[in-house]
């Protein structure tokens, strides 16, 4: 059975592979447009519970879900590369007679529940339960489904984390936590599968006479006292099993099989005996220590140097604390192995003891440097969200002049930025942090330095490549630093990117505010070329025709963009301007009035519904919402 899992996961990572080696194939040659399907990753979930995008990954994950309520945690051992990976390397320390300890813990088994409801369900219950009351402005985007995308690696770390996440997710935590220590652990996928597999009816049954010979739990991978559980329940319970089906395949006796039957929530009507208690490696008072102290590692380590992925972060943390816990007990204990290495013996610490105490002292004090790194950008954080304001508005020369406290503000927020940066700058960090670069820069454009402020945005385009929310802000100042040098940083960027769109709407806008119609009408052109499904082109190229007083198009584009985006109340105002000059006045006045369905407590709207009613001559509907706009005053 053993062999037959290893080919579907080998098939699994192989599959894997020509998707992506498909992506790469049809960004070089223009397949299918340069497109593929987006990552079957249960992770690109998160897109769903953040903006209402369904992608293949959600689709994937739902139905991983659904069939685990049916037939138990099987996803986990037959299709997951992670797992892959950890049987690999269990089998490969097998190779040289290491066979790790599980390691149990009450507490930590929290661990991957909590991160999945962290990861999937608190995103959706701040936006429609909290952030009423906190943010109002956030609004749902509605959903939206995007299955294909020309840009596969954009949610994944760069190859360097990523074997680095390989190497700790598998290799670290089945050495020091035990075999699929990850999935125990750290996986916030299996925090959903592990109770849903509770309700599954198909799991592994006791259906003839079982000796105790205990070879299915010495053959089980997942941790399962495989002979314990049928003998008192006569089904396997523990939501960790993952129907790899080698306890059945090692019986002795073919007392178990896999089968249909009562679920796990109903063993207590099936109990066949009193089943022994859980023999924990943790006191009550060392459980909570740790799950304390692997919360505050995940902290610390989570997003450091704007590297270290979510899931990277729950395994260093969960790694670390059991090899603490085990620093802990080389000082306490009078004897303490590490599997088959002897650490201490009769109170005497043995060499590779002291090997094992200088590693865990050096992940203390690189793990101290972590959390101090941590507070410090909080603090800059803190300190920053006091001056804070838009860079439109940072850049404008005549904006408000920042007041003493304003500047101490400034200044020491800039303090802790630097304090947690590379050391070469004088921080205590082993590398630059861009997300740090990136407020430091807008800092010292509130400062009014915004020369420095554009060379700390080429650093950080230097150092992670082109990005487009980067450029967007770098467009902003260039524009006020360096404005003969903004059309040819565009051109080239587009050259480059022709898909960024939100870029492409704000060269196509600063051509416009130029005056330079020929020059916006050609961005735009480009951008349909590449993007012609693009609402945001779509809507500019618009605005751009009736501006030119091509009316006619104007509309057409306008009306096609209101067929896909029916609830953006702006683009119904100018609509009905326009059919308005058109003469068009019934068709105006359901524009108008979509507008106002959709918009009616939007200042912006309000605005230009008041002049749509002047330019017909219509001063009374005006008035009325002139004091509706007066009334939302006080609330802006």
């Amino acid at each position: 059975m053993a062999r037959r899992r290893a080919t579907v996961l080998i098939l699994v990572q192989l599959a894997i592979i020509a998707h992506v080696v498909m992506w790469v194939l049809s960004r070089e040659y223009g397949w299918f447009g340069g497109k593929t399907i987006t990552p079957i990753e249960p992770s690109e979930s998160m897109e769903f519970s953040k903006y209402g995008v369904i992608n293949a990954g959600l689709i994937f994950f739902l139905l991983a879900l659904f069939s685990t309520m049916i037939l138990g945690r099987w996803f986990c051992g037959w299709g997951c590369h992670v797992v892959m990976l950890q049987d690999f390397c269990l089998w490969l320390m097998g190779r040289f007679k290491i066979r790790p300890k599980p390691f149990r813990s009450r507490l930590l088994l929290w661990a991957p529940l909590i991160l999945a409801i962290y990861m999937f369900i608190w995103p959706l219950f701040y936006r429609f339960v909290i952030a009423p009351f906190t943010r109002p402005e956030l609004e749902w985007p509605g959903i939206s489904v995007h299955l294909t995308t020309t840009d596969f690696w954009a949610t994944f770390p760069g190859v360097t984390v990523a074997i680095i996440f390989l190497g700790i997710c598998g290799f670290a935590t089945v050495y020091m936590l035990g075999a699929k220590g990850f999935c125990t652990y750290g996986c916030p996928y299996g925090g959903f599968f592990a109770p849903l597999d509770k309700i599954a009816p198909l799991r592994i049954r006791l259906t003839g006479d079982c000796d105790d010979c205990g070879r299915c739990t010495a053959s089980c991978t997942s941790n399962v006292r495989v002979h314990e559980e049928v003998r008192s329940w006569g089904m396997v319970t523990d939501p960790g099993c993952m129907k790899t089906m080698d306890c059945v395949a090692n019986c002795p006796t073919d007392a178990i099989k896999m089968g249909f039957g009562p679920p796990a929530v109903s063993r207590a009507k099936h109990q066949r005996e009193t089943p022994k208690p859980v023999k924990w490696d943790l006191s009550l008072t060392e459980e909570i220590v740790l799950a304390l102290t692997c919360l505050l590692l995940f902290w610390a380590w989570r997003g450091l140097y704007a590297s270290i992925p979510m899931l990277m972060a729950i395994g260093i943390a969960t790694v670390l604390t059991f090899m603490f816990w085990k620093g802990w007990r080389l000082i306490r204990d009078p004897n303490l192995n590490l599997h088959r290495w002897r650490l201490k013996f009769h109170g005497r610490v043995q060499l590779p003891g002291f090997c094992y105490a200088l590693i865990v002292l050096i992940l203390i004090v690189a793990s101290v440097q972590a959390i101090v790194i941590r507070i410090a950008i909080f603090n800059g954080d803190r300190l920053r969200e006091r001056v804070d304001m838009p860079v439109a508005i940072a850049i404008n020369p005549d904006r408000p002049v920042l007041t003493q406290a304003g500047l101490e503000d400034v200044e020491g927020a800039l303090a802790s930025y630097r304090f947690a940066s590379r050391m070469s700058d004088g921080g205590i960090g082993f590398a630059d942090d861009p997300n740090v670069r990136l407020a430091m820069s807008r800092l010292y454009l509130i400062k009014g330095e915004g020369g420095k402020s554009l060379e700390l945005l080429r650093e950080v385009d230097q150092q992670v490549g082109p990005d487009e929310s980067v450029d967007r802000v770098m467009l902003l100042v260039m524009g006020a630093v360096e404005p003969e040098s903004v059309d040819a940083h565009i051109d080239q960027r587009l050259k480059d990117h022709p898909d960024w769109i939100e870029f492409r709407i704000m060269a196509v806008d600063r051509a416009l505010a130029a005056a330079e119609m020929t020059r916006a009408e050609r961005l735009l052109a480009e951008g349909m070329e590449s993007s012609p499904e693009a609402l945001p082109l779509i809507q500019r190229q618009a605005v751009v025709y009736v501006q030119a007083g091509r009316l006619g198009e104007g509309t057409s584009l306008m009306r096609r963009y209101l067929e896909l985006a029916p609830r953006d109340a702006l683009a119904w105002t100018t609509l009905a301007q326009t059919l308005a000059m058109m003469d068009l006045r019934t068709e105006a006045e359901e524009a108008i009035t979509q507008a106002l369905k959709w918009g009616g407590d939007n200042p912006a709207v309000l605005v230009d519904a008041i002049g749509y009613y002047r330019m017909t001559g219509r001063s009374g509907l005006a008035r009325e919402l002139e004091a509706r706009l007066a009334r939302l005053n006080p609330r802006r």
